[in-house]
């Protein structure tokens, strides 16, 4: 048996559970989840998800990690665009400023330095979907024209 067929059976035997898991959540009812009668039950699905989550990122940063170091060319590549990443980062932390304005959240007051994050944020991502569009209409426009 091969891998990718382990991982498939693995796969459905964990969607057969979670689908088991969100029935008897859903049986317990909004009310009785509200009233803390089923927090039990929810905490103790909470806390598989959890682990679930935990143990799907640490296989990806490995399969990751082994494939970029196995093949010397995807790492190149890989290394070309995180790098192309925070410059595009850096980019938008350059041009983005802090707000005069004083925003508060729960209470707290933003800082300058966080409204200066929240602008590189908002400026890299209206950066990263022009490039993406830019690169869909020229691989569109290359399509077109062989």
């Amino acid at each position: 048996m091969n891998s990718q067929k382990i991982i498939t059976l693995v796969a459905a035997i964990v969607g057969v559970i979670s689908i088991v898991f969100l029935g008897s959540i859903i049986g317990a009812g909004d009310e009785a989840v509200k009233a803390g009668e089923a927090s039990t039950s929810v905490n103790t699905f909470m806390y598989i998800a959890y682990a679930v989550l935990a143990i799907t990122l640490v296989l990806v940063v490995l399969f990751t990690l082994k494939n970029v170091f196995t093949n010397t060319s995807g790492l190149k590549n890989t290394l070309i665009g995180v790098g192309a990443f925070i410059v595009v980062l850096v980019i938008a932390y350059a041009v983005s400023g802090g707000d005069t304005m004083t925003y508060k959240y729960n209470g707290l007051v933003a800082t300058s330095g966080e409204s200066t994050m929240v602008g590189a944020g908002l400026v890299a991502f209206y950066i990263l979907i022009v490039v993406a569009a830019v690169a869909m209409m020229l691989g569109g426009a290359r399509k077109m024209f062989k």
